[in-house]
């Protein structure tokens, strides 16, 4: 699908967004597992397109203990629901100790195979609530990352060493800790075991099997997931062994759902697209992820950003363009599950204007619209990220502190730096048409 982009043609929509309502609760047994076939999502037998979010927070909200708020957890669902989003990315992740630096908290898995039961509990909850509304939740299991834990802690737990903090050991010592992971064999059973856990509960709640709660619209391996090593060939045939047997372990326990990899595709993939290729290529994958950052990958300027928008576009097309292309090749659809754009200015104050990013989501927003009229493979995408109610102190600190709302921006970022408020009326409004467009309202 190609597209010339023509800056003058995005109509900012700047007028306030409609009043939410209250969903109405439904059976999570009234809605089918949502499924491919002929590289389109099938949802209860029509083609499925959609604009979602990111909501990794979901299921520390849904607990009674530290973190959670379950008043505004369904406040924010209710107000996704009435805005026609109901696809949200989430971590079921979270491992290792507290109180390190730029890492949310709490934390899932405190050591190996010990679960704080507070979250387990939260994720049941939402994955309740997300039923009654008909809304659906990737899941995905480990972290690239060390926000949430995930490659290092594994890595960590298997040598029985402290974990690496980029802030503090530098980006050079944690990138070599972090490609350890796809070939350090103890640290990735550690990590199928967690797989094994969870895929295997039963809800609390509703008392449904989760490989049959139609509430899931995938198992997903890891927040881009990488090699972590452009020259070691080892590690890129590791980590493709690493994606399959996670694929296959999934698909032995769940018969029913999507399975994806989280990937940031090219870019995730070491700047290899043959690597690209393999990951999704596998048969227990169902869909190609990749994500899209014009501000971390450079191609935006903080302080020239309207003027760098326009390229910004241009090289965002051409980035998603390279995965619809391989969609189209192995029959697949295609998600970019991940894009954002920083307030104007790289302010973070929620009453900062978001001109760029409004003309920015309508870009993409619109490249899903002509798709589906098409009957194209790019099928959906997750901005990130959702901030919703929360309340932030960015004139105190602007980083997340303990006690601190969560926002869709993680504890190593400034917070409000890509968060949508429900206060960004004009996004909302973009959002909101869009999934009309899209049939999603």
């Amino acid at each position: 699908m190609k597209r010339v982009f023509t800056l003058l043609s995005l109509v900012l929509l700047m007028v306030a967004v409609a009043t939410p309502h209250r969903a109405e609760a439904k059976s999570p047994k009234s809605a089918s597992i949502i499924t491919v076939k002929d590289g389109q999502f099938m949802r209860d037998g029509k083609p499925y397109y959609f604009v979602g979010t990111n909501f990794w927070y979901g299921a520390i909200l849904g607990s009674e203990g530290e973190g959670g708020n379950r008043e505004r957890l369904c406040k924010e669902l209710d107000f996704m629901k009435a805005n026609g989003i109901d696809n949200l990315r989430i971590l079921i992740g979270g491992e290792g100790e507290d109180g390190l630096l730029g890492k949310i908290e709490p934390n899932l898995q405190t050591e190996p195979g010990v679960y704080n039961d507070a979250v387990l509990e939260g994720l049941d909850y939402l994955m309740m609530e997300l039923g009654k509304r008909n809304m659906t939740a990737v899941l995905y299991f480990n972290n690239a990352w060390e926000w949430s834990g995930g490659y290092t802690q594994y890595v960590a737990w298997a040598n029985e060493t402290p974990v690496l903090v980029p802030r503090v050991d530098g980006w050079f010592s944690y990138n070599t800790f972090a490609g350890e992971f796809v070939r350090n064999e103890r640290a990735k059973e550690i990590f199928y075991d967690h797989v094994r856990f969870i895929v295997s509960r039963t809800n609390r709640y509703t008392g449904i099997k989760y490989i049959d709660d139609p509430a899931i619209f995938s198992w997903q391996i890891s927040n881009e997931p990488r090699a972590f090593s452009s020259k070691e060939q080892d590690n890129k045939e590791a980590f493709a062994e690493w994606i399959e047997s996670s694929a296959k372990l999934i698909r032995e326990l769940d018969p029913n759902h999507m399975i994806s990899t989280g990937s940031e595709g090219f870019y995730g993939c070491e700047w290899d697209m043959e690597l690209c290729e393999r990951i999704h290529a596998i048969d227990e994958i169902s869909y190609i992820n990749c994500h899209v950052w014009p501000y971390n990958w450079k191609w935006m300027r903080g302080d020239h950003m309207q003027e760098d928008l326009a390229k910004s576009c241009e090289n965002t097309e051409e980035y998603i363009n390279m995965h619809l292309e391989l969609g189209e090749k192995i029959a697949k659809p295609v998600v970019v599950e991940e894009f954002g754009m920083p307030r104007d200015n790289m302010d973070f104050r929620k009453q900062s204007p978001v001109t760029c990013r409004d003309v920015y989501y309508t870009f993409v927003f619109d490249l899903i619209v002509e798709s589906k009229r098409e009957g194209g493979v790019f099928a959906g995408c997750n901005f990130w990220s959702w901030g919703g109610y929360a309340q932030t102190n960015v004139e105190d600190h602007e980083y997340w502190a303990k006690g601190d709302d969560y926002t869709g921006d993680p504890a190593q970022e400034q917070q409000g730096l890509n968060s949508i408020f429900v206060e960004d009326k004009s996004t909302m409004k973009i959002i909101r048409k869009t999934n009309k467009r899209l049939g999603n309202l």
